[in-house]
């Protein structure tokens, strides 16, 4: 039963399936090529490593990087130089770049069968040969563990060798050291204990270098899993003593019966699945489930999600019958220890393909952001030549479909080639800033290493301007011959860039198509100025983070070779890598993703005689919201030989549409009809409607129901008639754009219109309780007015006060209030000194959300009002008073400057009293005098 994991059986042949499929890459080019050219893995020249012949070279695959560049491959039947020992096993060690003959055997155990001496006898211990050593390999740092599942020890039975306990060796210090750990090797060697582990049988390393070892034969098969740190092993490991005591060693012990065959440790993969960083095990057998696990964050939530392998699941075919194709089981983990099932599986295509026999996570191959997956169909694909599938991760976890099938080389012989029943990836062995994958091909002792191609992300894009080509307009020379010709030409400019990991500059091949097929043969009407020819090539070089432009015109040909004016001529910009550009330092080209559209189309009409847009209508676009109307105009021609019989003009009506009548051309009949949910128009041209007929006639409708979700209505027109030939024209399809347009009023006003400050008895203070100690109250108040037609969404009403002027506090933040559906922040606190506030509406940043979801909005702000509430400063009679001492000492400058001037008048005798008319002696002589005169 241990050796069910190396012998598969294939109960019968069948029939290989057709792979080829055809990748259309531009409106003119196909090409045929295999669904792996998708991805970015290189599959054109991979490094192919060679064993010795039937030594199932390549059973087992890893990465060392420690060193140097390198892989090391394990071939579990070859010979060796051990004495005594028959295909032992071994591991080679494979440098990457240099030639396959510098492939050498990693010299773990050179020792041959050991024995002991016991009464002078010796006793054979343990038994090398058809060990398997080097069907499991595994690489962490500089160490390399390499395990032997079928190696047996000392038994006293017939058939030694059934007593498998399985041991492992580690190379460690870049193979300078070498040790040996056999956790399964224990005094009980028979079935009721760990006499037939089969320790190795699976292993793998954590994140921190913990070795954990599957044992799927111990205790009557229920199987065991073993971990130890390999510093502890390094630790404990002494020449010459079969058992050892490993510090810190954990295993799962034996449980009831009811358990036995279950193979718990037949795979083994390591994950946080407890939420602790710490990981866990997952060992899940039952039918085949479990028979390969892996763990990987697909969903790149942060938390390791498992996949579960069950190469033998059956499904019903069309037939009835059960087949066997495989399945691949994905677990998103959303918590701790919560998986998630995802739908749908991964199922495979290829019956006893044994799809899910091995899975490997990849890494990020392609730098989106999510971790990739390879899952293995060893036995699948042409000849069982044996199949390898990418599958990309996603925020979903992973896609049902592959982005890259790998096929192997050989077909099947004696053995099967088996490719990819060993895969290995998540190294980046060359450096080149991408994951690698190693794929083991033990049936043909092949190992292929395929390296990852960088990827490049491009952006492109195409323009014709003007959109109509006007045939009385000779804008452009043609030279023919020795001839000039004037032709009718518009501007085409294409644009490309790129970005990527790593990227050279690359060139670019440009394919431009100015025709869409719509029958073999049928006429091209447009060609390039440049080449005059439908077809425009050009080589492109495009360095990282640039955008690359490049310009060109198309020209109509003589309206005698062509007939067909009505519809549109189509432009397509189809675009590759150079395929002749040089690889870069590393070897390899450059691939486009391959979820890039490299095709890109647009389209030009021929102007006719019906207004500047080309179409005959009143409407240019609908508003949501308003009463559309629209008056369509068609003009029926008859350019064939004959006539049409029972011709009519048949038109779709759009779901938003009605029909009120005829605009134009009275003696024209219309009726109005239903069809499987289907409204249309059937409009009577004629019967029949005669060769060389012209028919001007106009259609009205009303508009009512318009879906913020559409970004266009459409109707479309068609002639049709009773003949034989050509009895349908084409369908013209005819859009309008539904926008929203607002026309949005902003006003507001500020109460009161004017603030003196500072208020009356108001006094500055330090502690601040109510919203008087602040200063006034200032209230704006706006209103956002909507005058339609239609609502808006989503609209930001933002609006700025200054809170501070020249490094001073000027506002201060309080509160503000609402009316309506609105919703208010701002990026201050409000209030944050919680005074006790009044109603009072406060600057913030309002949003007026609405329900209106269209993609062309049109909103008219017909004001940007400013709202400036005037700031007066009064001036208080504290302003004017004056300091009581310089009041006291004015007085008494004023009193000493007075007696000093008292002081100086008297000095000069301007206080002595002096008579008016002289002395009393004049005075009496005057008396007479006056007398006698009198």
């Amino acid at each position: 039963m241990g050796l069910e994991r190396f012998c598969v059986k294939t109960p019968r042949m069948v029939a290989p399936l057709a792979r080829s499929v055809l990748c259309i890459v531009g409106l003119l080019f196909t090409f045929s090529q295999p669904v792996c050219e998708g991805f970015n893995l290189d599959l054109e020249s991979p490094t192919v490593y060679s064993g010795p012949t039937g030594s199932y070279f390549g059973y087992a695959v890893d990465f060392y990087l420690a060193d140097s560049a390198s892989v090391v491959i394990g071939a579990p039947k070859a010979d060796t130089a051990q004495v005594n020992v028959k295909q032992g096993g071994a591991v080679f060690y494979c440098p990457w770049g240099l030639s396959q003959s510098d492939c050498h055997t990693i010299q773990f155990d050179p020792e041959g069968d050991r024995s002991f001496s016991l009464n002078n006898t010796e006793h054979q211990v343990d038994f090398k040969s058809h060990q398997w050593f080097g069907a499991t390999v595994r690489s962490h740092g500089d160490t390399i563990l390499a395990c032997a599942p079928l190696y047996s020890w000392r038994t006293e039975k017939e058939t030694p060798h059934s007593d498998a306990t399985g041991t492992c060796y580690l190379s460690v210090h870049n193979f300078t050291k070498f040790v040996e750990y056999a956790p399964c090797r224990t005094e009980i060697s028979e079935a009721i204990g760990q006499g037939y582990c089969q320790g190795g049988f699976s292993a793998d390393f954590t994140t921190d270098g913990k070795v954990v070892l599957g044992g799927p034969g111990s205790y009557f098969w229920q199987g065991q899993v073993i971990s130890a740190a390999k510093e502890e092993i390094i630790k404990a490991y002494y020449p010459g003593y079969f058992m050892q005591s490993v510090e810190g060693q954990i295993q799962t012990k034996q449980v009831q019966a009811q358990h036995d065959d279950s193979y718990q440790g037949y795979s083994v993969a390591v994950g946080d699945f407890s939420g602790d960083q710490v990981e866990g095990k997952t060992t899940p057998m039952g039918s085949y489930f479990g028979y390969a696990v892996a763990t990987t964050d697909i969903n790149s939530d942060g938390m390791a999600d498992l996949l579960v392998g069950a190469p033998m699941f059956m499904v019903r075919g069309s037939d009835g019958r059960l087949e066997e194709m495989g399945r691949v089981y994905v677990y998103l983990q959303r918590g701790p220890l919560n998986l998630e099932l995802r739908l749908p599986h991964l199922t495979g295509t290829e019956a006893f393909g044994r799809f899910g026999s091995t899975i490997a996570p990849l890494g990020d191959l392609n730098q989106d952001g999510f971790n990739d997956v390879a899952v293995s169909c060893p036995f699948g694909g042409e000849d069982r030549q044996g199949l390898v599938y990418i599958y990309n991760g996603y925020s979903e976890g992973l896609r049902e479909k592959p982005s890259q099938v790998i096929a192997g080389q050989w077909a099947a012989g004696t053995i099967p080639a088996s490719f990819g029943f060993a895969l290995r990836g998540d190294k980046d062995l060359d450096m080149n800033g991408y994951p690698d994958l190693i794929v083991g091909a033990f049936g043909v002792n092949k190992a292929l290493l395929y390296r990852s191609r960088p990827i490049v992300n491009t952006t492109a894009s195409l323009t014709i301007y003007p959109t109509m080509i006007n045939p009385e307009e000779k804008n452009c020379i043609v030279t023919s011959g020795n001839a000039s010709v004037p032709v009718s030409c518009v501007n085409l400019s294409f644009c490309i860039s790129a970005d990527g990991k790593h990227l050279p500059d690359f060139q670019v091949e440009v394919q431009l198509d100015s025709h869409k097929h719509k029958q073999k043969g049928a006429v091209k009407r447009a060609l390039f100025l440049d080449s005059q020819q439908p077809l425009l090539q050009r080589r492109m070089r495009v360095r990282h983070g640039e955008r690359v432009c490049n310009h060109t015109k198309i020209y109509l040909r003589g309206e005698k070779d062509f007939r067909d004016k009505l519809s549109s001529i189509y432009v397509a910009l189809n675009f590759t890598l150079d395929p002749k550009a040089a690889a870069d330092s590393h070897g390899l080209r450059p691939i486009l993703n391959y979820q890039t559209a490299n095709v890109i189309e647009q389209k030009a009409q021929i102007l006719l005689d019906c207004g500047e847009d080309n179409i005959y209508n009143e409407v240019p676009s609908f508003y949501l919201g308003d009463d559309n109307s629209l008056t369509l105009t068609f003009n029926a021609k008859n350019e064939g030989e004959g006539g049409a019989y029972e011709a009519e003009l048949y038109v779709v009506l759009p779901p938003e549409a009605d029909y009120s009548g005829i605009a134009r051309n009275n003696e024209l009949t219309c009726s109005y009809e239903t069809e499987n949910q289907t409204r249309y128009l059937s409009c009577d041209l004629g019967n029949p409607m005669k060769s060389g007929t012209s028919l001007w006639a106009g259609l009205r409708f009303t508009v009512p129901r318009l879906k913020d979700t559409h970004k266009t209505v459409q109707f479309d027109l068609q002639i049709r008639s009773k003949n034989e030939n050509n009895s349908h024209s084409e369908i013209v399809p005819y859009k309008l754009e539904v926008v929203v347009q607002a026309d949005v009023i902003l006003q507001g006003v500020s109460r009161p219109d004017k603030v003196f400050f500072p208020p009356v008895n108001w006094k500055l203070t330090k502690n601040h309780e109510v919203e008087q100690d602040v200063g006034p109250a200032v209230e704006h108040i706006y209103e956002l007015v909507n005058n339609g037609p239609s609502r808006i969404s989503h609209t930001l009403l933002e609006l700025r006060c200054p809170l501070s002027f020249q490094g001073h506090p000027l506002l201060y933040p309080l509160e503000f209030s609402t009316e309506g559906p609105i919703n208010c922040t701002s990026d201050k606190n409000m209030n944050h000194l919680r005074l006790k506030v009044s109603d009072l509406q406060l600057c913030a940043d309002t949003h007026l959300p609405g329900s209106n979801e269209a993609q062309n909005q049109t909103v008219k702000l017909c004001s940007r009002p400013q709202v400036v509430t005037p700031v007066v400063w009064n001036k208080p009679d504290i302003e004017n008073t004056v300091p009581l001492w310089i009041i006291i000492l004015a007085i008494l400058a004023g009193t000493l400057l007075l007696a000093l001037l008292i002081y100086v008048l008297y000095k000069f005798d301007f206080f002595k009293r002096s008579v008016p008319y002289g002395t009393a002696m004049e005075k009496a002589q005057l008396k007479p005098q006056a007398a006698s005169e009198a």
